[in-house]
């Protein structure tokens, strides 16, 4: 069998792993060995006896920062037992994660996920390991963790084997540089509401063009600056 795509994440809170990952469709995946999972606790990497991970930010301020002398360590650890994977760094100021980012970590041999915690992380961990900065959105999250579980299913469910329908994959919201039509199914009428008539006309030909025209309308009213992205 084919070594399969394999997700590190450095993380304070391991306990918080699979969690949903490993329920549903990502979850069976994971029993079937079409992916695989390894956290990898910070605080095994501390240096004194309560385990501390953090410390008084330089120059003041609220808070506590992560350690570059404890984070390091578990960063290299992880790069040794994932080789080749990128390291990605869960935080609001990164680069926004989208599709195409996705596809490119589902095609790769994995990814490494580190989780902040408090503050964040001493800079210098990013810069010396060349960490990549990824955001999940403009919002702020406690830790890494959660935003870690989005990125992993987003790869894992376009690994092959995982969804049944390949074909369902190409048509999704920013696939084409566009959100996703309107769906429908049983009843026909629902509350005086009633499936459109050209869904239901057995024309393939229509049935599409109609699909193109409302994915093309939704995004030009929701997402315009999908437009002008490259795919």
């Amino acid at each position: 069998m084919t070594k399969s795509w394999k997700a590190t994440v450095l993380t304070i809170l391991p306990e918080m792993f699979p969690g949903p990952l490993g329920i549903s469709l990502i979850g069976t995946a994971l029993e079937k060995e079409l992916w695989r999972l390894e956290t990898i606790d910070i605080r095994d990497f501390a240096t004194d006896r309560h385990r501390s991970v953090d410390d008084t930010p330089a120059g003041g301020g609220p808070g506590m920062v992560m350690r570059a002398d404890v984070v390091a360590p578990a960063v290299d650890v992880a790069l040794e037992r994932n080789p080749g994977a990128p390291v990605i760094y869960l935080t609001p100021r990164g680069k926004p994660l989208e599709q195409a980012r996705v596809r490119d970590l589902a095609q790769g041999p994995g990814v490494t996920l580190l989780c902040g915690r408090f503050e964040g992380l001493d800079e210098r961990v990013l810069e010396a390991r060349q960490i990549e900065e990824v955001s999940i959105g403009d919002f702020v999250l406690a830790g890494g963790e959660v935003a870690a579980c989005a990125l992993i299913e987003a790869c894992v469910r376009l690994l092959p084997g995982v969804v049944g329908a390949r074909e369902s994959l190409a048509q999704e919201s920013f696939e084409e540089g566009l959100l996703e039509y309107p769906h429908y199914t049983r009843p026909r009428e629902w509350e005086g509401r009633e499936i459109p008539d050209i869904l239901l006309s057995g024309n393939h030909g229509k049935v599409a063009d109609w699909r193109r025209q409302q994915a093309e309308r939704i995004t030009r009213e929701r997402r315009p600056d999908l437009k002008s992205k490259p795919k």
